[in-house]
């Protein structure tokens, strides 16, 4: 058997709707995977897209911004296919605006969904692995502004580092528990989130110079990378940070 093959698993996928999220969603159910896809909003294509793979698809609406939905999640995942053995914790929103003129409300609404929402997700997915005794993989999104300090985005930015951050600790603390965290971080992907970018002439060109791979990213380009992550092929990989950026911070 293949090792990369995710036959028999399920995985959990925040953000399943749309962009990186769906795509991942896809891929993982093109290696075996069934899917558990939350999201805000209705996910009849990406439910199609796992459908076609001949793979099971669960669809759970939640805002992840609402701690109330979050302290729950893991628990209505349960139900709807036992022991879930995969978590993606994918959802986020962004907010740009000078940091001289960055307000609370931006700040806490891109805190509580980008990191403390995915800090508890992980919490409350470990509890029940460590429960039922099972081995586990979670991968988190994490962004280049892990590593870099970007501009215009702060609050996305010390979200995007403090969620880097945990998934070392919880590496740390869960390896020996047989629970894999990892996380993936992003380049510049054609997405909602960088519509704006990619709509400013000069910016988009300044980030397409800077790209080794002389383009945007995909958000299919991110599914690899969490089939690998979610497989047998990374068991002995904890507290990895992956960039899939076309060589952007090798640049």
């Amino acid at each position: 058997m293949s090792p990369f093959d995710l036959s028999g698993r399920c995985a959990i996928v925040t953000g399943a709707n749309t962009g990186i999220g769906q795509a991942i969603a896809a891929g993982l159910a093109a290696a075996g995977a069934d899917i558990i896809g939350v999201g805000r909003s209705p996910m009849a294509e990406t439910a199609g897209q796992v459908a076609a793979t001949g793979r099971v698809f669960h669809s759970l609406l939640a805002d992840l911004s609402q701690m109330e939905e979050v302290r729950i999640l893991i628990e209505r995942a349960s139900a709807l296919r036992p022991h879930p053995d995969i978590l993606v914790n994918n959802a986020g929103i962004i907010r740009r605006a000078d940091t001289i003129d960055f307000t609370e409300e931006d700040w806490d609404a891109v805190m509580d969904t980008n990191l403390k929402s995915a800090f508890f997700l992980c919490q409350s997915f470990a509890k029940m692995a460590i429960a039922a005794q099972m081995p586990a993989k979670i991968i988190n999104i994490a962004s280049l502004l892990s590593f870099q300090g970007g501009i215009r985005v702060p609050s996305y930015t010390a979200a995007k580092s403090g969620l880097a951050g945990l998934t070392r600790l919880m590496a740390n603390e869960w390896a020996l528990r047989g629970i894999n965290v990892n996380a993936i971080a992003p380049g510049y992907v054609e997405t909602n989130n960088t519509t704006a970018l990619r709509a400013d002439a000069e910016r988009n060109a300044d980030i397409l110079k800077r790209i080794p791979a002389g383009r945007w990213a995909r958000a299919d380009d991110m599914a690899g990378a969490a089939v690998f992550l979610a497989s047998r092929a990374s068991d002995y990989v904890h507290g990895t940070i992956l960039p899939v950026d076309g060589g952007w911070l090798a640049r």
